[in-house]
Parts: structure tokens; sequence; C-alpha cells
């Protein structure tokens, strides 16, 4: 285990709030803002956001930092959240930062900060999908009425996410389709047991899904594509903003769909913050070789 090492925590969801009493629980001094509104961690004391960095050796931020680009993401914040400014990455040197998605704020971090993306890690991205792919296993459980084994699905996209929820899909009994550009995805679908479809044919022909999953940031489910889908399919999209579904065409046809968005922090949340713990720690034994 690290050895001990204060924490000072900024904003988040339920995954930082998580990530707090992990590292607490691990007898680290864990100080934090932009909590408040969520249920007291044993061990971490809550603290003005000035007082969470004068304390602190290493500040985390949460995932993403920002959802705007310009503040900080503290939803559960008693007060206004910072703004991300050249002023507030400033008050930060001299410490070790941690956050999720830092390329999406508009004010970069200064070269001389030193800052790391935990969300850029591979090995955070690959454990961060198998979650993402439960999560989503459990919106397709809850929002249909069959179960999944048996059913038809399709998987659109095969990066991580796809990857991983195409092959938990087929492990739970159902007939997977999944969609890929590159030659090499696809010689890797059916060498997994799958159907392969090119991701520009989908939608191309009759479309006999029970269900579909996005992962593809891109308007891959025109309403061209989803009129083609059957009376009954629900469309689950996992990609990030903008996303890849006509939600509005979808109403209009009368089909299911479901935007799905950082389901890691709402379906399994001290989990993910397991992950992010475990990330950060080995970054900082790195730093220490």
């Amino acid at each position: 285990m690290l050895e001990q090492e204060t924490f000072g925590l900024l904003g988040g969801d339920s995954r930082q709030a998580a990530l707090a009493a992990s590292l607490a629980q691990d007898g680290h001094s864990v100080f934090a803002w932009g909590l408040e509104g969520l249920p007291a961690a044993p061990g971490v004391q809550n603290a003005s956001p000035e007082d969470v960095v004068a304390r602190a050796s290493s500040i985390l931020l949460p995932l993403p930092v920002s959802k705007d680009g310009r503040r900080l993401n503290a939803p559960f914040a008693a007060g206004s959240p910072p703004e991300l400014d050249g002023a507030f990455w400033r008050s930060l040197r001299g410490k070790t930062v941690f956050g999720g998605q830092l390329s999406r704020v508009k004010t970069p971090c200064p070269a001389d900060l030193a800052a790391h993306d935990y969300a850029a890690r591979e090995e955070f991205a690959v454990r961060n999908a198998c979650l993402t792919a439960e999560g989503a296993v459990e919106i397709a459980l809850r929002e249909s009425e069959r179960a999944i084994a048996g059913s038809a699905c399709l998987v659109a996209g095969y990066g991580r996410i796809g990857r991983a929820l195409a092959q938990l899909l087929r492990a739970m009994g159902a007939r997977v389709t999944a969609s890929a550009r590159k030659p090499k995805d696809i010689a890797w679908i059916e060498a997994s047991g799958c159907r392969a479809v090119q991701t520009s044919r989908v939608g191309s022909g009759e479309e006999p899904y029970d269900l579909v999953f996005n992962t593809i940031p891109a308007p891959v489910f025109t309403r061209t594509v989803l009129a083609r889908l059957k009376t009954g399919c629900i469309v689950i999209d996992l990609a990030s903003l903008p996303g890849g579904v006509d939600f509005s065409a979808a109403k209009d046809l009368g089909l299911k769909a479901v935007q799905a968005l950082s389901l890691p922090g709402k379906t399994a949340p001290e989990s993910a913050a397991e992950i992010i713990k475990q990330t950060v720690y080995t970054i900082l034994e790195e730093e220490k070789r």
C-alpha cells in the first residue's frame, strides 16, 4: 500500500465521495470540499477549497473535471464551484494534481503544474469500460421485458466499452452482433464468436435487434437508421456527448431510447472509486522510482 499521504478532493459525484472514504480507510489524511450534499464519510474532513489545497499534497479533481469546460464539476457543493481559470491552476502549484478528462477544460493546466489525467491511463480505461458494460446491461434489464439470454443485440463500435459489452452480453446468452470500421476489429469480433458488421452498413437493411447499444460519439443512429429497427427495440446510447442517437427521431418513431452517461458513477460508484484510487496509487508510486 502507498505510504501515508494527505489527499485533498474538490468537487465530484458519488464516485468522489466513495474515493474519499476509501482513501481515509487506507489511513491517509483526507480533506474534501464540494461533497456537502452527500452523506458524510468517516475520516474525511470537510474544508473550504482554499484549506483543502493548503493542507493536501495531492489534489484529486473529479471525472470529468468539468462539464462545461469552465467550472469545476461539483453538483453536490454547498457553494458555487470555482472557475477553472489561470488563477485556479496557479493555486495548485507545488501539488500533485489528478483529474479525469483534463483536456475538456478551456483553460489548460500550465506546463509547470504536475497534473495527471487518470482517465487517459489504459488500465483505468479498461477497468472503467467493464463497469460501463455492467451498467448498460442493468439498464437493458430494467427497460426491457425480455431477458438478455436469447435476445438479438447490436453493439455499435468496438472500442474498449464495445468489446467489454459484447463479451458480457455473449456470456449471458445473447446473440451478439458488433460493428467496427477497421478490418482488424472486424477480425477480433469474429474471433470472439460474435457476428461482425461494418459500422457503415448499420441500418442498410432490416435490423432485427431487440437491444441496440451505441458506443460511437457520432451520428450513427439517424432517423433513417432508427426507422429500420424493429418495433419494441430498445436503444441505449453509451457514447459521450453529443452521442450517436437522434433521440427526437426515436421518440417520433415510438422507439424507447435511453441516454446513459457516466454509468460507473451511477451504477457502481464504490467500484468506480476503487479504479480511480488504484490508478492514482500507481502514478504516485511511478513518480517515486
